[in-house]
């Protein structure tokens, strides 16, 4: 049972505040013009909505979005534990609390030992908050387990997603894996387009170690690429057999600023 409420952390700096406010804004970037469908998991980026909400909302327009989801997400505060999971705390955001999905997420923790139940990682971490608006707005039942990654370490990483592919086996009903993240920051857009699409290329391919090469080796800020390769190592292992790009942007589309960018890129796998 949820015993605990984490409430927001970038409400009004991220996206908007007040709820009427943020359910149009999610609504414009979640237009109806695309089937949705059943999917293994997604990359969505975790930027403020004027310049990643385009991005994100052209990929959960398209998802049929279940009740169970994890949502993994890097650790930009350095707080806490290197893989932290709240599995009793509901999360407060101007559309309404999304309770913790504990049976999941206790089954996740026993799976994989170097999951710790830590609420520091998660307290003033924007990267899961931001996908929430999305999720609750195309499912109502929400329920959720939230990861903290803040270890580059590739063993631990696919640990991880081999964890979270067996636990959702597991179980009886879908569950949809969320990997949170943008893409290259702060180069040139030229710079971050030739570097996101080398990443981007392995992703698509389906290839978890061969993300965690390319983003070591070309030295790609991506700061989700830690989820992205749990996520990828999950649901390949759950039978994924394709990748698709929904949309790629910078942050220079909105800001006009051609020299100094973050890179935004949703992906489907399915």
């Amino acid at each position: 049972m949820t015993s605990a409420v984490r409430t927001p952390a970038v409400a009004g700096r991220f996206y908007p505040r007040h709820p009427d406010e943020l359910r149009r804004a999610v609504q414009a970037y979640t237009p109806e013009d695309e089937p949705a469908r059943a999917a293994l998991g997604c990359v969505a980026p975790h930027a403020g909505y004027i310049y990643s909400g385009q991005v994100a909302g052209a990929v959960y327009s398209r998802l049929e979005i279940p009740e169970h989801c994890i949502v993994l997400c890097p650790n930009h505060t350095g707080m806490g534990n290197p893989l932290s999971i709240m599995t009793r705390t509901a999360w407060q955001t101007p559309l309404g609390e999304v309770p913790a999905d504990t049976e999941l997420g206790d089954d996740l923790r026993h799976r994989f030992s170097m999951l710790t139940e830590d609420a520091a990682a998660h307290r003033g971490e924007h990267a899961i908050e931001v996908q929430l608006p999305f999720l609750q707005t195309r499912q109502p039942g929400l329920k959720l387990v939230p990861i903290t990654v803040g270890t580059s370490d590739f063993v631990a990483l696919a640990g991880l997603g081999e964890a979270i592919a067996n636990a959702i086996a597991a179980q009886s009903t879908r569950v949809l894996i969320v990997a949170s993240s943008d893409m290259n920051h702060y180069e040139s857009d030229a710079v971050t387009r030739i570097k996101d699409h080398k990443a981007i290329e392995r992703v698509l391919a389906l290839d978890p170690r061969g993300l965690w090469d390319v983003v070591i080796n070309e030295q790609i800020s991506m700061c989700g690429f830690g989820p992205t390769v749990a996520m990828l190592t999950a649901a390949k292992r759950l039978g994924a057999t394709t990748a698709s790009l929904v949309k790629y942007a910078t942050s220079g589309d909105v800001s006009g600023d051609r020299d100094m960018v973050v890179g935004y890129a949703g992906i489907i796998v399915n």
